[in-house]
């Protein structure tokens, strides 16, 4: 590397630093229910979005360490060549009857799903409608799609509307993109609402239910099921690494769609397969979110819990009363860092979320929590953040309750 390239970018890095913005990577290791194991010292993950305590599961590593022990342990092409394994057709069958779809497709990510398939639906002659809060790999797709882009107020459909109505005939395609579960707030975008307005401007929905999938409806099914519209969503996107506890993501929808981008998904075409184990590992995560309703139960239970004690300190959470993404402003960015690394030395992790992640002003904790976690370890949580707020943004404390 030229010593001009380095000095330029340690430059960028110390704007990064200044601002308070450094990042840095953490080895965390041993995941055993809640647990964890990170840079050496045991914690209670609160940080993770492993929802139904599947990630460390015993079933899902004997049902990958099977195919490991029959098949390689990479697909070792794109699947267009030589990559296509039986169980990822057998899994993408078991992703669309989960998902009450014709078909599904399969991606390495959510991140990669989603770049993808948008900019295979529209282009420089459409539109896409974006919630202001959206997932950042949905504004990735949106650049990358090259269609106009129409920004709305956070879940704000009457805006939608306006957008939509002074927009007719203007373009080819129109499509609307929203987060089924915002992650940063722990809300719902109301898709019982989207699906007709969509219908009455002829255009189509696409839903990223990355943080849905396997918890929200009935049997888990997602947020579009939990909304009685899962046949009426144009595109549904899931992902697996989070409640189903393994890696990859997936598109679902009609046959035609799936067939289109297989065609012209350019994240997918151009991809080596995932491996075979992982396939047949979310193909145990599914049976369990079947068999096991428990779990969702659980951790439903957990939220509304950690939901109560919060209030009980004088700042209770947004969202909904029983969302397990469980947001806590501190507003403050070095207030927010600070918190959080006094929670990580008391023994609990927690996602201690600052801009650009957040818009500025909106730094926060953003406690996630899961069906493997115990009353006392949620206890435990709130008694440490309860003290280490008096003793580091005292200000808050004082002040009335978050609205």
């Amino acid at each position: 590397m030229s010593q001009s390239l380095d000095s330029a970018l340690t430059k960028d890095l110390d704007v990064l630093t200044h601002a308070r913005m450094r990042r840095t990577l953490r080895g965390t290791a041993h995941r055993a229910e809640a647990r964890i194991v990170v840079d050496g010292v045991p914690a209670v993950d609160f940080s993770s979005n492993d929802y139904l305590g599947l990630a460390g599961d015993p079933r899902l590593a004997e049902a990958a360490t099977a195919y490991l022990h029959e098949d390689a342990t990479g697909a070792a092409a794109a699947r267009l060549l030589s990559g296509n394994h039986p169980l990822h057709t057998t899994l993408e069958r078991a992703l669309a009857e989960f998902k009450g779809t014709e078909a599904a497709l399969m991606f390495s990510s959510g991140y990669m799903a989603n770049i993808g398939a948008i900019p295979a639906l529209i282009g420089r002659r459409d539109v896409m409608y974006a919630d202001t809060l959206n997932h950042a790999s949905l504004i990735d797709a949106a650049r990358l799609s090259r269609a106009e882009v129409r920004t709305f107020p956070h879940c704000d459909l009457s805006a939608l509307r306006t957008m939509l109505r002074d927009d007719a005939g203007k373009f080819r395609r129109r499509l609307i993109v929203v987060d089924g579960m915002f992650s940063m707030d722990g809300d719902l975008f109301p898709l019982d609402e989207l699906v007709p307005l969509a219908r009455e401007f002829d255009a189509w929905t696409y839903v990223d239910d990355a943080h849905g999938t396997g918890v929200i409806g009935p049997d888990g099914r997602g947020t579009a099921a939990h909304f009685g519209v899962e046949r009426e969503i144009d595109v549904l996107m899931g992902t697996l690494g989070k409640a189903l506890g393994t890696s990859g993501a997936f598109v679902a929808g009609s046959a035609t769609l799936i067939e289109f981008l297989l065609h012209r998904a350019r994240s997918f075409i151009f991809t080596t397969g995932t491996p075979p184990a992982l396939a047949a590992a979310t193909l145990r995560a599914l049976d369990i979110v079947r068999d096991e309703p428990w779990r969702r139960e659980k951790l439903h239970d957990n939220a509304r819990h950690i939901r109560r004690k919060l209030a009980d300190i004088g700042r209770p959470a947004n969202g909904l009363s029983d969302s397990y993404v469980v947001p806590v402003l501190i507003g403050d960015t070095d207030a927010t860092m600070r918190v959080g690394q006094r929670l990580r030395d008391a023994g609990y992790v927690i996602g201690a979320i600052r801009p650009p992640t957040v818009p500025l002003g909106t730094s926060r904790l953003r406690i996630t929590m899961s069906s493997a976690h115990t009353p006392e370890q949620i206890d435990g949580l709130v008694t440490a953040l309860e003290m280490v707020l008096r003793e580091e943004v005292p200000e808050l404390v004082a002040t009335s309750p978050q609205p």
